[in-house]
């Protein structure tokens, strides 16, 4: 019965909604409509992104904010629209997921 105890207190201390990014999650947040994991398409690779960024101090802070605000330079001309439907965690979710890939 104690097991059962710890479980659920330890449940209703974590916090609720956290987003788990895995091979699919990505997908649920449009990331596919111009990247994939190991290919470039209209934007770079999930991988080329987690190479560029590697040992950067900081990298998950800095991609989160640019999946949240676009951007344009980094890659060359083709700017990255604002994802403006990723909240602040998955958009940090998201970024250590991708900087996971190396």
């Amino acid at each position: 019965m104690k097991p059962i105890l710890l479980l659920s207190a330890l449940a209703m201390w974590l916090p609720g909604g956290t987003a788990h990014a895995d091979d699919e999650f990505y997908k649920t947040k449009n990331c596919f409509a111009c990247h994939r994991i190991d290919r470039n398409t209209l934007g770079p690779s999930f991988k080329s992104v987690a190479a560029k960024y590697a040992d950067a101090q900081g990298a998950d802070v800095v991609l989160a904010r640019k999946i949240r605000e676009g951007g344009v330079g980094v890659w060359g001309p083709v700017p990255m629209p604002p994802q403006t439907q990723v909240s602040e965690d998955e958009s940090m979710t998201l970024a250590r997921w991708i900087l996971g890939l190396k």
